[in-house]
């Protein structure tokens, strides 16, 4: 019984050093996903604007630009897919992984190739361990990601769209992302960036009752529109990395108090099945105390009458 009540209490001390680690990992996400929040906060002026700023030109000019314009047949295009570095997360990467799979089986339904591009270490190591072709690969920030984070993600995409398909180029541009919509809900999601459509641009960015200006363009539509959706698409694609990154944040908060709820709930158990293990030897012991006295008290009485 003495070694029944040593295995409780090496459990107890293993599992609470674990509850000590997933407390401190919480907090720490508690923490960061604070910061990520307000950089979510501070990003969607800036990327309201630019949108604005696009819709103004692609709708105010007669100019067919190639990143706002439908292709007659789109035969690539190419799939971004956001996830994190590291786990402990909860479902947020496995969801943004099916969200991919599901964009990916849509496209290549449309008889479309699908290129991808993959953002974060587990999303990664997801394609190639299903030994599935992966374009380029985006690692080491997704935490904390950057301005020139977006930049180094949107180069090869932006390449990719002004290229022609037969020269290896794509005709569209999706994203999936986990959009953060409150600490408890994180939804994986999915846009089409490129080529814009104007119609949903100009919803999303224009508000109910107001009238667009005229504008004239220098030194024309087509070059202003050439400067500015390389920044539109950076833009959207570094708010979704903060959204990512604010909602692995909160999933791995979810995720840390789950496991510090259940590592406080076989803390007890086990604390009650060693109270049991130490009274079963108390017992036991007495027990046995008992029936040493008692037979030694026959064992006197029995020398006694003779």
């Amino acid at each position: 019984m003495g070694a029944q009540l040593r295995v409780y209490k090496r459990r107890i001390r293993s599992v609470s050093a674990t509850k000590k680690i997933t407390k401190a990992m919480e907090m720490i996400a508690a923490s960061r996903v604070v910061k990520a929040q307000r950089k979510v906060a501070a990003s969607t002026p800036y990327a309201t604007e630019l949108t604005r700023a696009v819709t103004a030109v692609a709708t105010g000019s007669n100019t067919k630009h190639p990143l706002t314009t439908e292709p007659e047949n789109s035969t690539r295009a190419a799939v971004l897919l956001l996830t994190s570095d590291r786990g402990l997360a909860g479902a947020f990467n496995s969801n943004a992984i099916k969200a991919a799979e599901r964009l990916t089986a849509k496209l290549e339904g449309e008889g479309k190739e699908v290129v991808s591009y993959i953002v974060g270490r587990r999303g990664l190591a997801h394609y190639n361990f299903r030994e599935r072709k992966v374009a380029e690969s985006f690692t080491g920030f997704t935490d904390d990601p950057s301005y020139a984070d977006a930049k180094k993600v949107a180069a090869p995409l932006i390449e990719a769209i002004e290229t022609e398909t037969a020269e290896g180029g794509v005709d569209e541009l999706h994203i999936v992302y986990t959009e953060f919509v409150s600490m408890m809900t994180q939804t994986a999601i999915e846009a089409r960036l490129l080529p814009l459509s104007l119609d949903e641009v100009a919803a999303e960015a224009k508000p109910k009752g107001e009238i667009l200006p005229l504008f004239d363009f220098e030194p024309s539509a087509e070059d202003v529109l050439d400067a500015l959706l390389p920044r539109y698409v950076e833009s959207r694609i570094y708010n979704a990395l903060l959204q990512s990154a604010a909602s692995k944040h909160a999933a791995t908060r979810r995720a840390m108090k789950s496991a510090t709820d259940n590592a406080g709930e076989l803390i007890e158990t086990l604390t009650r099945l060693a109270n049991q293990a130490r009274q079963a030897e108390i017992t036991q012991e007495i027990s046995e105390i008992v029936g040493g006295a008692s037979a030694l008290a026959d064992a006197t009485a029995g020398v006694t009458d003779k």
